[in-house]
């Protein structure tokens, strides 16, 4: 008999119909893909998934960082130079003190004594900032990293009241954000201690693909000389118009390379004056640094004001008449 749901149809119409059904029926499940297989790599997690599309259908574009233009520097080459000073320059040193101050203050705290006797040395090659790192090279590390900035409240060990003489320095020099204070850009940063020079110099080591660092004290000392053991970076005779120190500058630091006839015989400038500089080498006292840099915008005379004079200070001492410039390998 035929099915209910069928119309009569003669048995070789309904055998085909019936097969039609049934082949019907079971072509969804028999024609259904299975899911491709999950691709594993070799450490057994799946592959990264592709990077985000942006609604335009683009992968966004990585953030650029500015290009930084590093400070420009002067060559030094390897060999040997006269460092330090004899009992001679030394005297010399305590004269024109006296004669800039009319005290003997200077001699009797025998302040020219911790000097290295009068030798040869010799150093490798090396390059050399032309002048003291400014502010303005100083903020582009700041901005980018969240460094500390400058500021007058960390000042330590100079400055100990707010009556003395070079707390207006500090407070001129000062940063009250990210940005150099107005007008002051291309001066040297002050108010830095030597771990944060040497923040900057590991930023701008990477930023740069160069090796940057603080000078060593030598390497510092023929920049800054010559070879020829000269006392200042120009020659025998102290020159007050060659440098900004406080014989005829504005008591105050100035913007760097001002003073071209102040130049050592490798042309590095405002190594006398200006500010002192960090070096790399430690005091002999713990937790000291030698402090470089013939004299500052603070001293007259100038016995300081001689590539061979050093002191020791604090490594974390931030003061207005300290900077520092960089040797780049």
């Amino acid at each position: 008999m035929p099915l209910p749901s069928e119309p009569t149809l003669s048995r070789p119409r309904v055998i085909q119909r019936r097969l039609f059904l049934a082949a019907a029926a079971f072509m969804p499940a028999a024609c259904a893909m299975p899911p491709p297989p999950r691709i594993l790599e070799p450490s057994g997690f799946a592959p990264t998934p592709p990077a985000p599309v942006s609604p335009l259908g683009t992968v966004p574009a990585p953030v650029a960082r500015p290009v930084i233009t590093p400070p420009a520097t002067v060559s030094v080459p390897q060999g040997s130079f006269i460092a330090g000073s004899d009992r001679a320059e030394r005297d010399r040193a305590y004269d024109l003190d006296e004669l800039a101050y009319g005290q003997k203050l200077s001699r009797t705290r025998r302040q020219y004594e911790n000097e290295d006797d009068r030798a040869e040395r010799s150093t490798g090659a090396f390059r050399i900032c032309r002048t003291p790192v400014t502010n303005a090279q100083y903020a582009r590390f700041v901005i980018e990293t969240g460094h500390r900035v400058p500021s007058f409240e960390a000042s330590q060990g100079f400055i100990r009241a707010v009556a003395d003489p070079l707390a207006d320095a500090s407070q001129r020099a000062a940063w009250t954000g990210p940005m150099a204070p107005k007008g002051r850009e291309d001066h040297p940063v002050v108010l830095v201690s030597q771990d944060d020079a040497r923040a900057y110099a590991e930023w701008l080591s990477l930023r740069t693909g160069d090796v940057w660092r603080l000078p060593h004290e030598l390497e510092w000392e023929k920049a800054a000389r010559g070879d020829d053991g000269r006392p200042f970076p120009w020659g025998e005779i102290f020159d007050a118009s060659r440098l900004d120190s406080a014989d005829s500058g504005p008591l105050d630091t100035q913007p760097v390379g001002l003073y071209k006839r102040g130049a050592s015989p490798y042309g590095m400038l405002d190594a006398a004056g200006q500010v002192y500089e960090w070096t790399d080498d430690a005091g002999l006292e713990f937790g000291t640094i030698i402090i470089k840099g013939a004299g500052s915008w603070n001293d007259r005379g100038c016995g300081t004001c001689r590539p061979a004079w050093r002191q020791e200070r604090p490594a974390d001492l931030r003061d207005p008449r300290i900077g520092f410039r960089l040797v780049r390998l």
